[in-house]
This record gives structure tokens, C-alpha cells and sequence, in this order.
């Protein structure tokens, strides 16, 4: 089989492998395409602080499943559409003896500190295995790890039920958040960014409010979107300190800011307003198997992702994809490797 091998920043290697049939407990599934995410980028520049060399990457796909080892209780069928999660946890440690394995002080994830999906042929504990819809298209079915991330931040927010939402950062989490915000029952999402073509493709995922923060204040498209209302809900999925600490002042007294994004240094917020207004910082990382499940129905009813695949390139081409991000930064949004 073939595989992709991210020797150092900026080098892929592609290499041919004798096939390992899957182990007890495994299930082989045959990839079919993976989707390209930040953190994959950090890894291509050698700015991932977490990620060491060489590894196979991807953790955001769909595949069909090719075999199935020894000792899956629930074998799934042959053929059968899925994706997987990519945590590696150790089960032992406090975390996920309470069941937030997402935060496993142990914490391993394939395409990072483990290797990835980045291959014809992929072996998977059963047990991390998602079912898909028979019908699900390659890109819905490579959307659901990022969708589970935009859930997993939503349910930490608890009760969206008429509230009004903002989301600082329309890239692709950013987009899907304000998106799992709406259909979980938000009054008014507005979402921020300085890239236009990234406001373009919110509205037309049918984000309520998409402003320029370059052009307009977050103090005015707020009002401008919720009147005396107000917001006591934001999720920062920027990673900017800018954004930060303009929703640390702009947010209602007593609100709640979800941190989503990833910072590539710590941000100065004014922990004074943080005080004296009661705000809550507080952090959302990954997801559960629930969130995954949820995705699932979410993409197959209410979540948009036409308008945010921008590029579709073959296996053959993955530094290639890397390049045209590169070249294209924030006039794209999700780009595709197909097998």
C-alpha cells in the first residue's frame, strides 16, 4: 500500500508498504479522502510544539471498511462507510477515570504524536469507529471530526436555546460553531473575521450577522446585531490575542467566553475587566464519542459545508495542497486530499 511519510517540516515522502492486516480488536478501512486542518498546517511548518518527525498525518477522513481482525464483538459490514477517532488515551488517569478522556493527561492523537490516516490502508481499534450514513458524501463524511469539535464547544456553552452567540474567527471551526449554534437553537449568531471571502462564506451557510472587525468595531456589530440585548456568549475561535481582548470588554458582565482557538503564544488579556465583570474563561478541547454521533446527524440535516470546500487535490499532490494554503491563506477554507 501506499502512504504519505512527513519526514520534517515541508518534506512528505510517499512510499510503498507491504499491507499488515488488521490486529484483534482492529478493523482495516480503506481511505478515501482526508480533509487538511490547522493544526496540520502547523505541522507542515514545523510549528506544531507537540508533533515530532517523521510522522504520517490525518485524522479527518471517510473510508469504506476493507477488513475486520479478531475479536470485534460488533464487527461492522464490509463496505460500510465510517471515520474514526483519533484520541490514543490511557484510561488510568483522573480525567479519563471520570470519563473526559478528551483531556487524558496522556494524551496521544493520531496524526500528531501517533501516526495518522494518511494512507491506502488504515488499522483502527473497533472501538474508535464511527458509522456513517450510507448515503454521506466523502466531504460530509470528512467533516464530521470538525463538526464534533464545533458540537463539543457548543454543549460546553450548555443552553443555547435564545441566546444571542458571538463567534470571533470564520475559518472553518469558526464557521461550523456558529452554524451547531444556530441549529441548537441560538436567537442571533454573529460571527467576526478580517478576511472578507471567510465573512462571504458564512452567510452563505446562513450565519445570521458576518462583520469586518478590521472595518468595524466588535462594540458596534454588536449592537448594530443585537440592540440593547447584548450578548453573554462567545466562543473564540480565532487564536489572536486582539480578538481576545475585544470580547473580554465587549461581552455582557457575568457572560461566558469559550476558548476554541489555538494561540501560537500566550495572549494578554485584562484580567482586571475579567474580574470585576465575573466573565468566565474556560476552555473546550476536542470531543467525545456523543459529539461524533451528533455531528453525524447534524451533517446529515442541518450543517452546510458546500460553500467551505474550496479544493479538492489527489494523494499524489498532498505538499501541493500545503502550497496552494500557503499561497491562498485566508481566501480558502477547508481543502481536500482525495486517495
Amino acid at each position: 500500500m501506499k502512504q504519505a511519510v512527513m519526514e520534517k517540516p515541508g518534506s512528505i515522502r510517499f512510499e510503498t508498504v507491504a499491507e499488515t492486516p488488521p490486529g484483534p480488536g482492529e478493523v482495516q478501512i480503506r481511505v478515501r479522502q482526508i480533509g487538511i486542518c490547522g493544526s496540520d498546517i502547523h505541522v507542515w511548518h514545523g510549528s506544531h510544539p507537540f508533533t515530532p518527525y517523521p510522522v504520517i498525518q490525518g485524522h479527518e477522513f471517510m473510508g469504506t471498511v476493507e477488513a475486520i481482525g479478531p475479536g470485534v464483538d460488533t464487527p461492522p459490514p464490509l463496505g460500510a462507510k465510517v471515520t474514526a477517532l483519533p484520541q490514543i488515551v490511557c484510561g488510568q488517569c483522573n480525567p479519563c477515570r471520570k470519563g473526559r478522556f478528551n483531556i487524558c493527561e496522556n494524551l496521544r492523537v493520531r496524526g500528531f504524536q501517533a501516526d495518522g490516516c494518511g494512507r491506502e490502508l488504515y488499522n483502527i481499534p473497533a472501538e474508535r469507529l464511527v458509522i456513517l450514513p450510507d448515503d454521506f458524501t466523502a466531504d460530509q463524511g470528512a467533516f464530521v471530526e470538525p463538526v464534533s469539535v464545533a458540537v463539543h464547544a457548543c454543549k460546553r456553552a450548555g443552553d443555547l436555546a435564545g441566546r444571542n452567540v458571538v463567534v470571533l474567527g470564520a475559518g472553518t471551526i469558526g464557521n461550523l460553531i456558529a452554524q451547531v449554534a444556530k441549529a441548537r437553537g441560538a436567537a442571533k449568531v454573529l460571527i467576526t473575521d478580517v478576511a472578507d471571502y471567510r465573512l462571504d462564506v458564512a452567510r452563505r451557510c446562513g450565519v445570521d450577522h458576518a462583520v469586518n472587525t478590521s472595518r468595524e468595531s466588535l462594540e458596534d456589530a454588536t449592537e448594530a446585531a443585537f440592540g440593547p440585548g447584548g450578548f453573554d456568549l462567545a466562543f473564540e475561535a480565532a487564536g489572536v490575542e486582539a480578538s481576545l481582548r475585544s470580547v473580554v470588554k465587549a461581552i455582557e458582565k457575568g457572560g461566558l467566553v469559550l476558548i476554541v482557538g489555538v494561540y501560537g503564544k500566550p495572549p494578554v488579556v485584562d484580567m482586571s475587566i475579567v474580574g470585576e465583570h465575573e466573565i468566565v474563561l474556560a476552555g473546550s478541547m476536542m470531543y467525545w464519542r456523543e459529539d461524533w454521533e451528533a455531528a453525524v446527524q447534524l451533517l446529515a440535516s442541518s450543517v452546510s459545508i458546500a460553500p467551505l470546500v474550496s479544493r479538492h487535490l489527489p494523494f499524489d499532490e498532498w505538499p501541493d495542497a500545503y502550497r496552494f494554503i500557503d499561497a491562498n491563506g485566508p481566501s480558502i477554507m477547508k481543502v481536500m486530499v482525495d486517495l
